[in-house]
């Protein structure tokens, strides 16, 4: 049998990859790739401002449409509030992977992306779509449906390529999107209860507004607000346990459903444990857990945990989710506990006695005190990890070494 050097080289290439394979990370860091250009400083810098950074970082499927310096220079000439600025950026992120290649090869010729405004919810109509249309010519073109179609900005390079979790590419110019740009509201003239009364949580806005609890959200409104807003039919559900609770402990309860800093669903992401609430006053907790698994995030209490289903707006300061059950504080709730299960009965005593022959002398090699049967378990499990850890090694090293034998042949 006559073995090709060239194609073993090849095959052992090819096992090496799938063995480093699981080692491999997907994550992606949009603002560090972009630090790598300097000319994009200005683009990078409003990702990060805007938290659309962590947004682009927490999806799993990306392409970023940067504008360079001089090309933001005419979007900041506008003078754009920054949660304006952070919607007409959004247009620039579409919810795909368009890499230089596909870009060239697009069927028919066109594409309609959807982008990061268009996933907020708050983009009209069909505003927040992206039209991309290959020009010929090595042209390709984006124009802002709402635009009217134009073409208004062409490709121009890629900056970075992951296929198929996040691709950067330059466009020629910022995206005119008159929706985008349209005047949004500032922060304080953000009405809560309008919010979530025309967004599936009309029972909870109507229970804050009949209680003390609305005026310290809208205290908050200004310096960072979250909110956890159970839906109706969790809300409706909860009613007569609301109800038979004391005029004070409603009031916590309905604080408890709000964070005072502004964060975004990558932001909980990132920040599993336990946080602060409206109701944590120093003397009582009324803490709650966030804690993630992969694209889920959970809210934890000792009684029970509720699940972040969608945002309602995430407009910073302020960001509103909407949960699926009612957030219930041990501080209130303590019967609602889980029990703590009973110990086990101790074995009961034998009334006679059993006289035990002696001990065999041990040998004079043996440790006066050996393992017990706990340390005995934990050894072997230790081994067990070990030899799970050193066995994964060997079998690489294994695998390599005899593919360098091969080629010595």
């Amino acid at each position: 049998m006559h073995l090709n050097p060239a194609a073993m080289a090849a095959s052992a290439a090819v096992v090496l990859s799938l063995l480093l394979l699981p080692f491999a990370t997907e994550a992606f860091n949009v603002t560090r790739i972009l630090a790598k250009h300097p000319e994009f400083s200005t683009f990078n810098h409003y990702l990060t401002v805007t938290h659309l950074a962590d947004d682009i970082n927490s999806r799993e499927t990306i392409t970023v449409c940067a504008v360079d310096n001089a090309g933001m220079s005419d979007l900041l000439s506008k003078h754009y509030p920054l949660a304006t600025i952070k919607n007409v950026l959004a247009v620039h992120v579409l919810l795909d992977y368009f890499g230089a290649k596909k870009l060239h090869q697009i069927t028919n010729g066109t594409a309609l992306a959807a982008t990061m405004y268009q996933a907020t919810g708050t983009a009209p109509g069909s505003s927040g779509f992206v039209n991309i249309t290959d020009l010929k010519g090595g042209k390709v073109g984006f124009g802002a449906v709402d635009n009217g179609g134009t073409m208004d900005a062409t490709f121009v390079k890629p900056l970075e390529e992951q296929p198929y979790n996040i691709s950067i590419i330059q466009i020629s110019n910022i995206l005119p999107s008159p929706d985008a740009a349209a005047p949004t509201a500032a922060p304080s003239q953000v009405n809560l209860t309008d919010v979530m009364s025309a967004h599936g949580c009309k029972v909870f806005a109507d229970t804050l507004l009949a209680s003390p609890a609305e005026k310290t959200y809208e205290d908050n409104l200004a310096g960072g607000l979250t909110v956890f807003c159970p839906s109706d039919d969790a809300m409706k559900g909860f009613l007569p346990k609301f109800k038979n609770l004391t005029k004070d402990d409603q009031q916590s309860l309905l604080e408890y459903h709000a964070v005072p800093v502004y964060q975004t669903l990558s932001m909980l992401k990132s920040s599993n444990g336990p946080t602060t609430t409206l109701a944590t006053d120093g003397a009582s907790k009324f803490n709650l857990v966030v804690q993630n698994d992969g694209q889920v995030v959970t809210l934890k209490t000792s009684v029970d945990t509720a699940k972040i289903s969608h945002n309602l707006i995430d407009q910073d300061p302020v960001c509103i989710f909407v949960v699926d059950k009612v957030l219930m504080p041990p501080e209130l709730f303590k019967h609602d506990l889980a029990p703590t299960p009973a110990p086990a009965p101790a074995p009961a005593k034998s009334k006679k006695k059993h006289h035990s022959p002696p001990a065999p002398a041990a040998p004079a090699d043996s440790p006066a005190d050996g393992p017990t049967a706990d340390d005995s378990s934990d050894q072997t499990a230790d081994n067990s990890n070990d030899a799970v850890g050193l066995t994964g090694g060997r079998f690489v090293g294994v695998c390599l070494s005899l593919w360098v034998a091969f080629l010595l042949l």
